[in-house]
């Protein structure tokens, strides 16, 4: 073998044993966290692609030289998956070898007893009855529930190995949780959609606001179904006017086309089928309108999504006319409980409908929809647009502008439905509670050992591994016991 061999080896045998030390296990894990911090901070483009879409044209330098650093994409950046990768490797490789020698040592003996048991801890010299010391000792450690090694003239015995097993188990379950984050990462798909009372559902990629898939799922993995919205209601508390209970009926087909089953959807309470679950997210008001044009043409006719702006569902949307000659937008805020001050202007003070307005603002002009740019379906460009009309409608109150009139005809409940399939959330779940087990039996378990041994006289020693405490009221509790059979 050459020494380019040797040395290549010895290289590897260092850089491994430097990759799988604690040590580096616990930077890793630190390092993890702080890799997952810009993930928070700025928006992601498998969660909302709108959102960096809007910072790119809000910061369009900085946003260029974040996106070629993958800030943008975190969880599936180089950098971000080398460090999960490397702390994956570097726990396996530190936990199984100590693993494998922890369980060969679940069935070995205790160690022989020391030569000089005085250098032990809590040394004790007892003069009792030789014959006898060994097999009352003996008796007085099994009922203990040591593990006990007895040899001409001496016992060894040890108790505690579940301290060093909750120690194992819970690295072990560290190893679970990232094996269960890794498979929802890669085999997992997360969705959004908004859907008002009385519409459809139809679980393929186009109905979703929102979609995002792991690395190995594409849009032929969706889960067959669809649902219908029946109703939903919203219970609040009249004096906090904070949220009490949220029921949503659905009329769910499983899988598309097949018959549709009435179910219910609460906060809590997801509807299921394999491992995709169908969430009850947040909820709102979609204000429904009729627009026409000069002629008296209805131009516009439904319902349009706002979204809530405060607790009282207080709620602003975009309504968008491209076909209108010329294109018309408006700006509205819709209010289910109406009321004023000076100070704060048009509010609402609670959030179920009592008394509705729609305060809007008509635009005409160049809506933008052909530059493009993506733009947000709640908000309307108005910089190549100019306002013609300023308004509040009562509910079914008709306001007649230059280009033609609008009409407040009523409202929509709408719930937004978050669609999830996560296969490896049971792992990370099942590696936090094991995680949870194996620290309490490290933590509340106490490892030592104590000997006897018969000479000239009878000698009693111990050790407790870590430091911790009871082994000098055990060999006070045994000093007693051999003292007692005099």
């Amino acid at each position: 073998m050459s020494m380019n061999e040797l040395r290549g080896r010895s290289l590897f045998r260092w850089a491994w044993r430097q990759l799988t030390s604690m040590r580096t296990a616990l930077m890793l894990l630190l390092l993890l966290g702080i890799a997952s911090i810009p993930g928070s901070l700025f928006p992601q483009r498998s969660q909302n692609p709108m959102k960096v879409a809007a910072y790119f044209a809000k910061n369009p330098t900085l946003a260029t030289w974040l996106d070629r650093i993958k800030i943008f994409d975190v969880y599936s950046s180089p950098w971000f998956s080398a460090i999960y990768l490397l702390l994956f490797i570097s726990l396996i490789g530190c936990v199984l070898p100590r693993t494998i020698e922890h369980v060969k040592a679940l069935g070995a003996k205790p160690p022989l007893t020391p030569k000089f048991l005085d250098r032990m801890e809590f040394p004790s010299t007892l003069e009792v009855d030789k014959e006898l010391a060994l097999d009352n000792a003996e008796q007085w450690l099994r009922s203990k529930h040591f593990r006990v090694r007895r040899e001409a003239g001496s016992i060894s015995a040890e108790k505690g190995y579940s301290r060093e097993s909750g120690n194992l188990l819970f690295h072990l379950s560290l190893i679970l949780i990232l094996v269960g984050v890794g498979i929802g990462s890669l085999f997992g798909m997360k969705g959004e959609a908004i859907v008002s009372v009385g519409d459809r559902f139809i679980n393929t990629p186009t109905s979703y606001d929102s979609l995002g898939f792991g690395k190995f799922q594409s849009e032929n993995s969706l889960t067959s179904f669809s649902l219908i919205v029946t109703d939903f209601k919203a219970k609040y508390d009249l004096k906090t006017n904070a949220p009490s209970d949220y029921k949503l009926s659905v009329l769910a087909a499983n899988p598309i086309g097949s018959k549709e089953i009435a179910r219910t959807i609460k906060v809590n309470s997801p509807l299921t089928y394999g491992n995709t679950k169908i969430y009850l997210q947040a909820n709102g008001y979609s204000p429904m309108v009729t627009i026409r044009d000069k002629s008296g043409k209805i131009a516009f006719q439904g319902a349009t999504v706002f979204l809530p702006q405060d607790g009282n569902l207080t709620s602003t949307g975009a309504i968008k006319l491209p076909d209108m000659n010329p294109q018309m937008g408006f700006v509205a805020t819709f209010i289910p409980t109406y009321d004023r001050n000076s100070k704060r202007g048009a509010f609402s003070t609670y959030p179920e409908v009592l008394d509705p307005r729609l305060l809007f603002s008509a635009w005409v002009g160049n809506l933008g929809l052909d530059s493009g740019q993506p733009q947000s379906v709640y908000r309307l460009n108005t910089t190549k647009m100019s306002r013609i009309a300023l308004m509040q409608l009562q509910l079914h109150e008709t306001y007649n502008f230059g280009e033609g009139s609008i009409t407040f005809e009523g409202w929509k409940p709408w719930v937004n439905l978050q669609i999830v399939s996560d296969p490896g959330k049971f792992y990370s779940l099942y590696g936090a509670i094991l995680a949870i087990l194996g620290l309490l039996l490290s933590l509340f378990t106490r490892q030592r050992r104590i000997w006897v041994k018969v000479g000239e006289k009878v000698e009693i020693a111990g050790l407790a591994k870590n430091g911790t405490p009871g082994l000098e009221e055990e060999l006070a509790a045994l000093k007693k016991r051999l003292e007692g059979e005099k």
